[in-house]
């Protein structure tokens, strides 16, 4: 059974950083593109970038990118965001999944419980 932890959200300021990490089991980790996904106050869950199963090639979505950067620990299987420049519209629960392959937005798995992260001054 696929399991999702993730933590590391908070309050932070505008301007600010945090880094949030995802720990993964049920699936062979370094088999796998993984996601992070967040969903703000009555909107859809969106997707917030991927990376390939050795971590040398990640994607973004346009709002995030330049300030979001997502890494990977195999041997520890842990899914990393990075997160910089935050503003208030970066305001949500995020999430991690495994996804079907690299370049793909959905993801594979049901959802574990999210970290929520809140932008404000």
């Amino acid at each position: 059974q696929v399991q999702l932890v993730e933590s590391g959200g908070g309050l932070v300021q505008p301007g600010g950083s945090l880094r949030l990490s995802c720990v993964a089991s049920g699936r062979a980790f370094d088999d796998f593109a993984m996601g992070w996904f967040r969903r703000a106050p009555g909107r859809e869950r969106d997707f917030v970038g991927g990376v390939s199963w050795s971590g040398a090639r990640t994607y973004y979505a346009d709002s995030v990118k330049g300030r979001f950067t997502i890494a990977r620990d195999n041997a520890r299987n842990t899914l990393y965001l990075d997160m910089d420049k935050l503003k208030p519209e970066d305001t949500a629960t995020y999430y991690c999944n495994f996804l079907k392959q690299y370049g793909d937005f959905n993801a594979l798995d049901n959802w574990g419980q999210g970290t929520q992260v809140t932008v404000s001054s």
